[in-house]
């Protein structure tokens, strides 16, 4: 079996428990290793477990969130990341009853954030998740054989789902991206630097204060435990000897009751148990027994070390040699304890413990700079034209609600002189373009109006896309896919649509020309990102540009299936598109296509029981329109896979604009 070499190894969550021991295991045996460990100090971290570490020249510790996007790519592409060794999560079980969003945004969205950002880096060569062994959910009192690596997943809680749900995506980009992932599912871990709402150093430090040892239940519940640094060498196995694609059980055949792990602790101390144990109520859902197999993990080389009776003293020593690790942790020594919003301030990395005899800092704290600060010019910010519009509006109100700063732009966009100045004082990160004529009340009115269309949408469009190329700017630019019509080899119903590099087709409209002559131009500029915007909807059905407001305010209607942009799920997209400074053409619509009818009958379903509506054929259409209109369908693979949680048409259609404006 080949050994696997890494360079660069990030390790999320290594201020934790079980990260910290492999990162100080790894930077200590293997000094050719870079070690960069990121941690948001959360309440159960702590810098001083990675103390044996700070002064090595492999080490690196950065500060910051997993589920920050930007962040993630930077050290990934500034650290020339190759292995991730992801431990960072939410993990007691009591907290996910009481705050169970928190465990999916940390468990769920953070690990989707890391394997985004592996996706769009492309240089990782490892991506190792570490799951646990609660995914498998209760086994069963009488198995004399544990849960090997294919058993399937049945969790039973709020924090062993997200954790099954991570594993779900962990696999998906194995799948369809070809990330070289290796899972690892484990019992449960004790030993020093562990925070005491778990089990056993919560025992030792209610042993250590001579109070009750609660106890969930009737104690009876069956656990495996291994120690700390058993674990770390099983990582350390896992990380050059396991196969990509492969999954590993880390764990243990030696099981204990809650009840004997407390009798065991309070022997320790020399307390009576009948005397000290304190059973409690126990947990809304508790699983009797996990029991794993552990035979492929040991064909690699890996087996336990430490007894029970040595992980436990050893444990016992550390603690009471260090009772002040956590400083007040009362309320984690609670019967259930909630602990998830416990100030972090004690963790900060600026105190005095983290700083050599001179002063220095002994950790490289990198902490991001907040979006749009003054003099960063890798901030967020967007300048954004179109303030007056439909689009340009809703993408203002998007940047306030995630909180990105952003200005709209003034001037004409065919006046270069009102366009140039003032781009470097924005320290703008990209221009999103949402400005243009498509006529009043519709597409007609640029009929008789094509100098003031080709002045705003041609040269309107070039202007501020070569001012953006001279001040290094990405240019969003919101286009439209009305430039295509259904013909022999894309017809309609056939399911085949039109794709990016296809030449537009339709000439029926002017303003549609316009659109197409620009679309082509704007392929010679390399800071452009065009988005074929068709019939766009939103949830604002009182909106007359919405594409539901106006066929719903017709006496006819054409009945023609078509592709669409839903507006709620798709701009926010145009944003992350953005932060990835993602260039081209791209088809903007939600995968499929749906026809006039068909949205009408939603609609009537779910708005207005009695509304009625008859069709037309596109030549009596023709008899009360100026212009011809647009009827094709788009190819959306290419935005799909790019996001894939991207919804079908009629599905975004009844999740983001239907059921929220329900009234039947």
């Amino acid at each position: 079996m080949a050994t696997y070499k890494p360079k660069n190894i990030l390790i999320t969550g290594a201020a934790g428990f079980i990260a910290s021991h492999v990162a100080n295991r790894l930077v200590r045996s293997y000094p050719d290793y870079k070690i960069v460990v990121l941690d948001k100090l959360d309440y159960c971290s702590n810098l001083k477990n990675l103390n044996p570490s700070k002064s090595s020249p492999n080490f690196k510790f950065v500060k910051g969130d997993i589920a920050s996007a930007d962040l993630v790519n930077y050290l990934l592409i500034t650290e020339n990341i190759d292995t991730i060794m992801h431990f960072a999560a939410q993990t007691h079980v009591d907290n996910s009853f009481g705050n169970s969003f928190e465990f999916t945004k940390n468990n769920i969205y953070g690990t989707h954030v890391l394997l985004e950002a592996c996706k769009v880096t492309g240089q990782i060569r490892r991506f190792i998740h570490v799951s646990t062994d609660e995914v498998y959910g209760e086994t069963d009192e009488d198995a004399s054989v544990g849960n090997h690596e294919a058993s399937q997943l049945l969790p039973t809680n709020p924090y062993s789902a997200t954790k099954a749900g991570a594993e779900m995506l962990v696999m998906a980009y194995g799948s369809s991206y070809g990330l070289p992932v290796i899972t690892t599912r484990g019992n449960n871990v004790y030993g020093p630097n562990q925070f005491p709402e778990k089990l056993i150093p919560k025992f030792i430090l209610l042993a250590m204060n001579g109070k009750p040892l609660p106890i969930h239940g009737d104690g009876s519940n069956v656990r495996s435990y291994l120690y700390c640094e058993d674990v770390a060498e099983a990582f350390e196995v896992v990380l050059h000897k396991g196969e990509v694609n492969h999954v590993y059980n880390i764990g243990t055949t030696r099981e204990r009751r809650v009840i004997d792990v407390a009798n065991d602790i309070s022997k320790l101390f020399g307390i009576d148990p009948d005397s000290t144990i304190q059973f409690v109520e126990n947990r809304p859902f508790n699983d009797q027994r996990y029991f794993l197999d552990d035979q492929k993990l040991k064909k690699l080389g890996w087996s336990e070390r430490t007894t029970w009776e040595e992980g436990l003293r050893k444990t016992m020593e550390w603690y009471t040699e260090n009772p002040e690790w956590w400083g007040d942790v009362s309320g984690a020594l609670l019967p259930h304890p909630r602990m998830l919003m416990m100030p972090g301030d004690r963790l900060s990395d600026g105190s005095d413990e983290h700083k050599d005899a001179g002063g220095n800092q002994t950790f490289t704290v990198i902490t991001p700079t907040k979006t749009g600060s003054s003099g960063d010019k890798t901030s967020l910010k967007f300048l954004i034209y179109g303030k007056t519009g439909w689009l340009g509006g809703l993408l203002g109100k998007l940047c306030e609600k995630q909180g990105i700063p952003y200005e709209y732009g003034k001037g004409r966009l065919e006046d270069r002189a009102s366009l140039s100045p003032g781009y470097s004082q924005h320290q703008t990160h990209s221009c999103l373009h949402a400005a243009g004529l498509t006529g009043r009340p519709n597409v007609d009115w640029c009929e008789s109006h094509k100098t003031e269309t080709i002045r705003v949408n041609v040269a309107g469009t070039l202007t501020l896309a070569d001012v953006c190329r001279e001040n290094d700017l990405l240019i969003m630019n919101f286009a439209t896919g009305c430039i295509f019509e259904y013909d022999a080899a894309h017809p309609e119903g056939s399911g085949i649509g039109f794709k990016e590099e296809d030449k537009p087709n339709f000439t029926g409209s002017f303003y549609s020309k316009t659109k197409a002559m620009v679309e082509e131009l704007l392929r010679e500029f390399d800071n452009v990102c065009t988005l074929r915007v068709r019939m766009p909807i939103s949830s604002d059905l009182n909106n007359p540009r919405n594409f539901i407001t106006k066929i719903s305010r017709y006496n006819k209607v054409v009945n023609i299936p078509n592709s669409m942009t839903i507006l709620d799920e798709l701009l926010p997209i145009s944003i992350e598109m953005a932060k990835r400074n993602l260039r081209g053409i791209w088809n903007f619509t939600n995968p499929g296509v749906v026809s006039h009818n068909e949205i009408l009958e939603m609609y009537k379903s779910y708005i207005e029981p009695g509304f009625k509506w008859s069709n037309f054929t596109l030549e009596e259409q023709a008899k009360v329109i100026v212009a011809p209109r647009s009827n094709n369908e788009m190819d959306g693979s290419k935005l799909s896979k790019e996001f894939p949680e991207m919804l079908s048409i009629k599905d975004s259609l009844i999740k983001y604009v239907f059921e929220p404006n329900k009234r039947t």
